[in-house]
């Protein structure tokens, strides 16, 4: 069985081993990246984490939108009414099915039954 030095030791000539290797892949690693990067148009900007966000499909999507030249805006204001209830709720057709259009479709009604026409 091996001594405390000699594991020391060892372990001295690993991590050596492991810097050599290291600083040799480097530059060639830098250059992979880099030409990934760029051929899928991500920029250092979308590689910085983002408070508030749980996730990076956003920021997938917005970058493969940029690459393809796309720009797309963000809708600002109100959405126009799609779907009109019986007693005058409304529904932009956006987000969630609210309680009221679920409970008249477990009824039997149809959602186009209550599409507004403009």
């Amino acid at each position: 069985m091996s001594n405390l030095v000699e594991i020391q030791s060892q372990i001295e000539k690993l991590q050596k081993q492991a810097s050599e290797i290291k600083s040799r892949q480097f530059d060639k690693t830098v250059q992979e990246i880099l030409a990934l990067m760029q051929a899928f148009g991500i920029t250092v900007k979308d590689l910085k984490p983002r408070s508030g966000r749980g996730t990076k499909t956003g920021t997938r999507k917005r970058t493969l939108i940029r690459a393809s030249g796309a720009a797309k805006k963000k809708s600002t204001g109100p959405v126009a009414v799609k779907y009109r209830g019986p007693t005058g709720e409304t529904w932009s057709g956006r987000g969630l099915t609210p309680k009221w259009l679920s409970a008249l479709v477990a009824q039997g009604k149809t959602k186009e039954e209550f599409f507004v026409k403009n």
